[in-house]
């Protein structure tokens, strides 16, 4: 387990469980044992499959909790998922906590894979952002490999991309490039990426030495088509369309030849995936 991940399901328990599971402590008797099935209630891609059941096992060592389907898989309505078999109580108390991230990272999955299907056929991946819940980043940006995505950078550090917001004055290419050249002198490893809004500025950033990719933000397809034309057949920098892309407009993104799409939508709006835990009833 990732330590992010380690202190995420230990911060979730203790929400939720705080002083105790009354209801599990005063309505299941002790000595009772169950077995049930984590189930799909509609189909979809799972993610935090493994993560579920860490969270079985930090409540109780004894519940066996078995993973039936590998994260990254599809998934039918009615699929068995994971299956539980310990003590009642146990089980109830880890239900909810183990629920909330399997079905918040199966969404994630599931929207990524919608994104892939539609940009199937052409050279394009889907890219996440950093749009992602607080504390979240590290399981939003794996259920989104899951989902068959790319992760872009984890955060600050990672990656450079410098924004409209960072260029604040016109004109400085000059200095742009010193500060390209003095970065990649201090951090070879790490990529650089500038953000265009205009075709004027993606052709002055194709002059520019040691830039990795171009993010064209909020073009038209017609703009798009054209910075993919610019760039010609030199392999860098990248082109990284972004901004208001959704299930419907992202082929015809992803038509225009570009490398990447980015998408805040699969990690910061995305619908949790319908699951629930069944019991088994005894005869």
């Amino acid at each position: 387990m990732h330590e992010s991940v380690e202190r995420l399901i230990q911060a979730a328990l203790a929400e939720d469980i705080g002083s105790g599971d009354l209801t599990s402590q005063y309505f299941v008797p002790g000595d009772r044992r169950a077995t049930g099935f984590i189930v799909a209630r509609e189909s979809g891609v799972l993610s935090g499959g493994e993560v579920a059941v860490e969270v079985f096992h930090r409540i109780d060592p004894s519940v066996e909790a078995t993973l039936l389907v590998e994260d990254g898989s599809r998934i039918a309505e009615g699929a068995f998922l994971i299956k539980l078999e310990g003590p009642a109580r146990s089980v109830l108390t880890a239900e909810r906590t183990a629920l909330n991230f399997l079905q918040r990272m199966s969404g994630v999955a599931s929207a990524t894979w919608q994104y892939v299907e539609a940009v199937k056929g052409t050279n394009a991946s889907i890219l996440d952002t950093r749009k992602t819940i607080p504390g979240w980043r590290y399981l939003d940006k794996l259920a989104v490999t899951h989902g068959g995505g790319v992760n872009h950078r984890m955060g600050l550090y990672d990656r450079v991309m410098v924004k409209d917001n960072h260029l604040v004055a016109e004109g400085r290419l000059e200095e742009l490039q010193e500060a390209i050249s003095n970065l990649k002198a201090e951090h070879p490893g790490v990529e650089v990426e500038l953000e265009a809004d205009s075709l004027e500025q993606v052709e002055a950033f194709l002059g520019l030495e040691g830039v990795d990719h171009l993010l064209l933000d909020n073009m038209t397809l017609g703009e798009l088509r054209q910075a993919v034309e610019l760039r010609g057949d030199r392999a860098s920098p990248l082109l990284e369309a972004s901004g208001g892309v959704t299930i419907d407009t992202v082929g015809g993104i992803a038509a225009t030849g570009v490398d990447f799409i980015s998408v805040g939508a699969i990690t910061h709006s995305v619908r949790a995936l319908d699951l629930a835990l069944d019991f088994v009833k005894k005869e």
